[in-house]
């Protein structure tokens, strides 16, 4: 595990032991549970939105509103997640991917349901998963999916976190980035698997992290390819090989447009 992200998952602990403090997990899993049948923020369908895009031979986007990362700092000073989600939906993104890391993305929770609620789109809340009481967090804001990123999960409880977000009606994206945690991460039952091309020890980006997983991913699955996705030339390098899931950010934050962008990015 890499110096970054020991540091993240321990911030993320403290973190969860103050939010439990302020409102205890009772209440915060009535109120994920209510929103399941609830006609605005009821689930979406996260991974159903990817295979309809891929089944109509469309890259399926899931398009980043990202403020900040630590390797890159600021990316979009002028940050309006509403704005942004619903240039996304307007060319053609399958889904959104919303930060609400405060600490080391400068994400928040309302940056979630601002950008949910401008748009039809289901969304992910990319976050560092850690604890239940995430999950129950994560869909009482609406989310559609959660991440699990496998190197900063056992695999107990990356089941247990994977069994409490599809009861309550939410797909879950599990992320590797070699290997041995692709071999764990197929141990889960969900059907989406990203690929994070940049390595975390190093930051290094390079897309033959998702090619050489290929030969190693069941047919059942859908392939991700998360960072380093950066042109036109990119893309078409993906769908070469028969990978059209995509999870993009730093492209379009950095844009004046970033829906256009991805319509110019995956033309």
């Amino acid at each position: 595990m890499s110096d970054i992200l020991q540091k993240i998952l321990a911030v993320k602990a403290e973190e969860v032991a103050a939010a439990r403090k302020h409102r205890d997990l009772p209440s915060v899993r009535a109120e994920a549970e209510a929103n399941r049948h609830d006609s605005t923020l009821g689930p979406r369908g996260f991974a159903q939105a990817l295979r309809d895009k891929i089944g109509a031979r469309r890259a399926a986007v899931i398009a980043e509103v990202k403020k900040a990362s630590p390797s890159k700092g600021v990316l979009r000073p002028d940050f309006k997640p509403a704005e942004i989600a619903g240039s996304y939906a307007e060319h053609g993104a399958a889904c959104l991917s919303v930060l609400t890391d405060e600490q080391f993305f400068q994400g928040h929770a309302d940056y979630l349901r601002e950008a949910r609620a401008a748009c039809a789109l289901p969304a992910l809340r990319k976050d560092f998963m850690v604890d239940l009481y995430q999950v129950y967090e994560a869909r009482s804001w609406g989310a559609d999916c959660i991440l699990l990123i496998v190197s900063a999960l056992d695999q107990g409880l990356m089941a247990e976190l994977e069994a409490c977000a599809h009861e309550l009606g939410m797909d879950v994206l599990v992320e590797v980035h070699d290997g041995h945690e692709l071999e764990r991460a197929l141990r889960l039952s969900t059907p989406l698997v990203g690929v994070n091309n940049r390595n975390l020890r190093t930051f290094e980006t390079t897309l033959d992290t998702t090619l050489g997983l290929l030969k190693h991913m069941p047919d059942d699955r859908i392939v991700v390819t998360e960072s380093g996705i950066l042109k036109p030339d990119d893309v078409h390098k993906m769908r070469a090989a028969d990978v059209n899931a995509f999870l993009v950010g730093e492209a379009f934050m950095r844009a004046d447009d970033p829906g256009a962008e991805l319509a110019r990015l995956f033309a």
